[in-house]
């Protein structure tokens, strides 16, 4: 057992390496009167791999932290919706009404200004207003909220003001001015709540 191993370690020796032999191999000679002159064994040279360590510098992506606004405890506007039709017997549920915006660039203020109702449909107008606070390279989420007690009521979101170029910005539909999203709704609707 020892000599395979012995001979499987001097195999994976000479594999791993690379040799280039110096000397030739020369035997003794042998006269038959029993002299003998001096023989040469060969002699190699063994150059091992070359193995360097130091450093390089690549390029790679690494996560951004995102600005998250923190919970606090605020007050709130709270409404609460009768429906003209409801005879004591439509169910209300308390919910909030949430918008958001992830920004860049400049710091950003997000409003809930106005509420529109019309059916069983609830309109929810936000303003995007840009500051003068620079966030450098960082990003920063905006938000505002309401709070609504009504029967389950279908709410759609617009927000006043120029979308954000982040994909999270995709969940609501943007409008330039207050002009522009009153030529889309009509005249049908009912403000419910301003600020």
């Amino acid at each position: 057992m020892k000599k395979l191993v012995i001979t499987m370690m001097a195999a994976t020796l000479l594999i791993s390496c690379d040799i280039d032999q110096t000397k030739k191999t020369k035997l003794p000679g042998i006269d038959i009167d029993v002299d003998a002159s001096a023989g040469q064994l060969p002699s190699f040279d063994v150059d091992w791999a070359e193995v360097n360590v130091g450093t390089t510098t690549k390029t790679v992506k690494v996560p951004k932290v995102v600005i998250v606004m923190e919970e606090v405890e605020v007050e709130v506007p709270y409404i609460d919706v009768d429906m003209p039709d409801d005879d004591g017997t439509m169910e209300k549920e308390e919910q909030t009404l949430m918008v958001e915006a992830e920004v860049s660039g400049k710091e950003h203020g997000l409003e809930i200004k106005e509420i529109r109702a019309m059916n069983n449909n609830l309109i929810v107008i936000s303003e995007l207003e840009e500051r003068t606070l620079s966030l450098g390279d960082k990003k920063l989420r905006v938000s505002d909220q309401i709070t609504l007690n009504a029967p389950d009521l279908n709410v759609k979101h617009y927000i006043v003001g120029e979308r954000p170029d982040r994909v999270f910005n995709t969940r609501y539909k943007y409008f330039k001015t207050i002009g522009d999203l009153n030529n889309k709704l009509g005249t049908d609707y009912k403000v419910i709540y301003s600020k």
